[in-house]
């Protein structure tokens, strides 16, 4: 099913709160990122628009699917600037979780391309666990609305996001 009005509504009705996850993505690059909150979001939106298999069953599930295309625009932006023959330097963000609703902010500096050389390697392990960081971190759901998502209780919801949160961080460091 390819991206269509009713989409096209949902993206309006979570526009904001995207607007606010891209906020709080930006303010942990670097000083002089080329990208800003709105661009983030745009960007996104025009990923999503030219994807021809969205099919969102909710607004959980489509918050979902905006914060998979955030995460590959950060990663493509990231992976451009350090083209070689650009001589771009590595792109770091903090790792903070209250982009995830929690009120424990980690100040880890960490390079975007490695976060996301660790989720493919993570995926091999565990792909609950990355969709869990990808709804948590990218999407900003919480513990209940990622479990509603995944269709999973709460409590494996938690045990996973810990577990891929330690792994994340042995991984990256």
């Amino acid at each position: 099913m390819e991206f269509n009005k009713n989409n096209s509504m949902l993206l309006q009705s979570v526009y904001p709160e995207l607007k606010r996850l891209a906020a709080i993505y930006m303010s942990r690059e670097r000083a002089g990122h080329t990208l800003c909150p709105t661009a983030l979001v745009n960007e996104a939106y025009l990923k999503l628009c030219s994807s021809q298999d969205i099919e969102s069953k909710d607004k959980q599930h489509f918050l979902a699917i905006c914060g998979r295309c955030i995460r590959q625009v950060l990663v493509e932006h990231s992976r451009v600037k350090n083209a070689l023959k650009r001589g771009g330097d590595r792109t770091f963000m903090t790792l903070h979780e209250e982009a995830c609703g929690d009120n424990k902010a980690s100040d880890r500096d960490i390079d975007i391309i490695a976060l996301e050389d660790c989720l493919k390697r993570l995926e091999q392990l565990d792909a609950i666990q990355v969709r869990i960081v990808e709804l948590r971190f990218f999407s900003g759901m919480t513990i209940e609305e990622i479990a509603g998502v995944l269709a999973l209780s709460e409590s494996t919801i938690k045990r996973k996001w810990m577990m891929a949160k330690a792994w994340l961080y042995k991984e990256i460091k």
